[in-house]
């Protein structure tokens, strides 16, 4: 057989929701920034993310990164994220799990102090350890803040949250379960577009980082201990099946905010199949006239697969596809 690309990946899945780590078969990705690079990607790799995220070696709901050299001085490595759409400015069950297999590969010496370069600024994790093994992560994300409160948008009440990248911010009106899972996801869609119709959301203190990256409902918590249940529907109507950890930093933004979560406090956060995170505020700052917070995030990640991919050129399919868009054919 012809083969015309080869990539490794190491696949591994956080609470549910799956990242596909491009080990090998990507070149060098130059930038003086990591939003260059995403940049660079974009233009330049994209057939990669679509090689390895849609069909037919992933799926609709597939999420990904791929290791690159950091930017910020002292950063132990970068990571560009991506997804059926596009590419993230950041996500936390992607960090979780990159966390978890880089660590646990011994691809990095020191799991209490790991420092990650990504889009939307610097991110510090540590690896939590139980008998030689990654027992969970924790990082501290980007500050975290509440954009706007109280829209009127598709007849609900929206805020917009920021905690890596902006989301609208919902409680919903139909219980978060899989029955629900259609209804979610359309009106999730429509809240975010019709956001980005009426009004430009960009960072106050990068303009590179803009735009709604999706939509979190939120909900009673059905477990024991949880404080909330959520659904997060994000990129091109993908559904976060972990309790979306950028999304949980702009949770715990809102509740200090609105006076229901103290500093320090841990917010247990559920998501749609039940696994959890658990968010806290560590520390109060400022971002641009917005009050913002430090938030912190753990949760837990396992291993799934190694694989090599290859590409036949013969392949009518080869460049990947959505069965939702089959104009990418």
């Amino acid at each position: 057989m012809e083969v015309s690309q080869v990539f490794q990946t190491i696949d591994a899945h956080t609470c549910g929701e799956p990242l596909r780590i491009i080990v090998s078969g990507v070149p060098p990705i130059p930038g003086k920034s990591m939003l260059e690079k995403r940049q660079y990607f974009r233009d330049h790799l994209d057939p990669t993310r679509r090689i390895l995220m849609l069909e037919p070696r992933g799926h609709d709901d597939m999420y990904g990164c791929v290791i690159t050299d950091p930017v910020r001085e002292g950063s132990d490595l970068g990571v560009l994220f991506m997804h059926n759409e596009g590419y993230s400015t950041m996500c936390g069950h992607g960090v979780i799990a990159l966390v978890t297999v880089v660590v646990q590969n011994g691809m990095i010496r020191d799991s209490s102090n790991i420092r990650i370069d990504a889009p939307a600024g610097l991110v510090k994790a540590r690896a939590n350890m139980d008998s030689g093994r990654v027992k969970d992560v924790t990082f501290e994300n980007v500050p975290s803040f509440v954009y706007a409160k109280d829209l009127r948008i598709e007849n609900t009440s929206v805020d917009i949250v920021f905690g890596g990248a902006f989301y609208a911010l919902v409680e919903s009106s139909v219980p978060i379960d899989g029955s629900h899972l259609s209804e979610l996801r359309d009106l999730g869609m429509r809240i975010k577009h019709s956001i980005e119709r009426s009004r430009d959301v960009v960072h106050p203190l990068d303009t590179g980082l803009h735009g709604i990256y999706g939509t979190i409902f939120t909900g009673p918590a059905k477990s024991a201990g949880s404080h909330k249940r959520n659904v997060t529907i994000f990129a091109e109507g993908e559904v976060d099946r972990s309790p979306c950890g950028t999304g949980t930093c702009g949770v715990v933004a809102s509740l200090v905010e609105r006076g229901s979560l103290r500093l320090n406090e841990p917010f247990v956060h559920e998501s749609i199949i039940g696994t959890t995170f658990v968010g806290r505020a560590i520390a109060l700052t400022k971002v641009g006239k917005f009050e913002a917070v430090v938030p912190e995030v753990t949760g837990s990640a396992h291993v799934t697969g190694y694989h090599t991919f290859v590409v036949d050129p013969q392949d009518p399919v080869r460049t990947g596809f959505r069965i939702t868009k089959p104009s990418n054919l």
